[in-house]
């Protein structure tokens, strides 16, 4: 850990700035703070009533074009806040927009030399923006962190190098605001991992933690940090930790050692509720992989029960077999060196053997977990309470309401787990395929998930799966709605819609 050395006044104000009893986000019907609301948990408040079906002429009470970009809405009164980019000029974008009308209110831009590297179905604009009522602030990966106050006249900039991610998959982390720091997680910088909390006023460096041991790291981190009473609590590909909101200090550790660490968790009832997931040892992704008689029968050319490179040059997998819109197909000659351990340029029994059973070790390691709250040091066996590996989801995070947790897979598989015992309640389908990147999120008793095809289920909360409605907006959806006044705020591809019901 360490700590900024700017001026000891500055360590003094950072104690006085974290005032406890103002951490807790309050939830309130007329804001929606950050990505998935008060504290990332996706539930709206009490007696919010948003329509139950919609689309792009029905119920509609506005509608906006928007640059592209993933970033889900961020409202406060009658503002809401988002980002995007253009790829022209390499242009990063922030709209306020008038909530009552859809009108733009104003919009900032700031041009990069270089936007970061991301994948084929991320952008440079993933990143939620945050707010405290008077200012609002916004991350970019391609430059750092950016405030401006509610009429749109700039506050502090804090620019950052352009991180380099796990695998170049782009990172979808949005800041937080805890108190009268803004919280922003960069463990999955491969280049400078670490835990960063600034001054919301200024943007000055109150603490950072940063990983002991930087050479070879390859971690991944694209978690929202989530706050619990005095600490903030972050899920990376190794672990899921809490670390102390004043000091940034490490408080309590949780092992995972899984490697797509992206979900967000959400906390109720001092319980904390995560999805760790591994591409590698997902069982659609291990079964694309024959036993080694099944590979010889196939590649071994010379018969000599043997695997050289050249015999396995055609032989491709699928690196997310479970979504298959957007999955891509890697040849597994060029990750020969993995499996040929002795390398020796040949690939025996034994080898591929273990290479497969270390995958399928991966699927041990991942789930749908509940982990109690508190506690110093390593918590991983006195605090594991309860966790379910199959059909979990990737990159959607889970949802907890009224007592029971969800999760939606990709293919449109809905879990709903009782949340005290962990115990089974339903697994059923959604009708409703393809990959799910937005988050599930919970009003008046029902149930609201987007998949990326664009179709928006509605079902009841409870122990059956009961679907109300199924809302096709005829648009990807990426990002995650939010809840105010009663109306729906949901961003396509293109657009931003304002949904009540008429």
């Amino acid at each position: 850990m360490k700590t900024s050395v700017f001026s000891l006044a500055l360590m003094i104000l950072s104690t006085v700035l974290i005032n406890i009893s103002a951490i807790a986000q309050k939830s309130d019907p007329n804001m929606w703070p950050n990505f998935r609301g008060s504290n990332c948990s996706g539930v709206a408040s009490p007696g919010q009533d948003p329509p139950i079906t919609f689309s792009s002429d029905k119920n509609v009470l506005w509608k906006i074009a928007l640059p592209g970009g993933h970033s889900s809405p961020c409202i406060w009164g009658d503002r809401i806040f988002i980002s995007g980019y253009q790829i022209e000029g390499k242009l990063l974008k922030m709209v306020c927009i008038e909530r009552k009308n859809g009108k733009i209110k104003w919009e900032e831009d700031i041009p990069v030399e270089t936007f970061e590297k991301f994948n084929a179905v991320s952008n440079p604009a993933t990143a939620t923006p945050t707010t405290d009522g008077e200012r609002v602030y916004f991350y970019f990966c391609s430059f750092g962190m950016i405030c401006y106050d509610f009429n749109g006249k700039l506050q502090w900039k804090l620019p950052m190098p352009v991180p380099k991610s796990y695998n170049d998959n782009g990172i979808g982390t949005s800041p937080v605001i805890a108190g009268n720091l803004v919280i922003l997680n960069c463990f999955g910088h491969m280049n400078d991992p670490r835990l960063l909390a600034v001054n919301k006023f200024d943007g000055k460096t109150i603490w950072e933690y940063s990983l002991p041991n930087k050479e070879g790291y390859s971690g991944n981190s694209s978690s929202t940090p989530v706050i619990y009473k005095d600490q903030v609590i972050i899920y990376r590909s190794a672990d899921v930790a809490g670390y102390n909101l004043k000091t940034g200090d490490l408080i309590w550790r949780f092992a995972i050692g899984g490697t797509d660490a992206i979900g967000t968790p959400v906390i109720q009832n001092d319980i904390l509720y995560m999805v760790a997931y591994s591409t590698q040892g997902n069982p659609d992704a291990v079964a694309q992989f024959p036993d080694f008689k099944g590979l010889t029968s196939k590649y071994d050319k010379n018969e000599d029960l043997m695997i050289d490179k050249d015999e396995i040059k055609d032989f491709q997998i699928f690196t997310y077999p479970e979504m298959p819109e957007i999955s891509t197909k890697t040849y597994i000659a060029n990750h020969f060196g993995t499996f040929d351990k002795n390398k020796n340029g040949l690939i025996d029994s034994t080898e591929w053997k273990a290479i497969i059973g270390n995958l399928a070790s991966l699927y041990t390691k991942q789930g749908l977990k509940a982990i109690k709250l508190g506690g110093q040091g390593d918590i991983s066996l006195n605090n594991y309470l309860w966790s379910n590996p199959d059909q979990i989801s990737h990159i959607s995070s889970p949802l907890y309401y009224n007592n029971h947790i969800y999760m939606v897979r990709d293919g449109g598989n809905i879990s709903c787990f009782n949340s005290e015992s962990g115990k089974l309640l339903y697994r059923g389908k959604l009708n409703a395929p393809g990959a799910y990147f937005s988050s599930p999120i919970a009003a008046n008793g029902r149930i609201y998930i987007a998949s990326r095809n664009g179709i928006v289920t509605v079902f009841d909360s409870g122990e059956k799966l009961n679907i109300l409605a199924q809302n096709n907006l005829d648009e990807l959806i990426t990002a995650t709605p939010a809840v105010v006044d009663n109306k729906i705020y949901l961003r396509t591809e293109k657009t931003l819609y304002a949904f009540v019901k008429k």
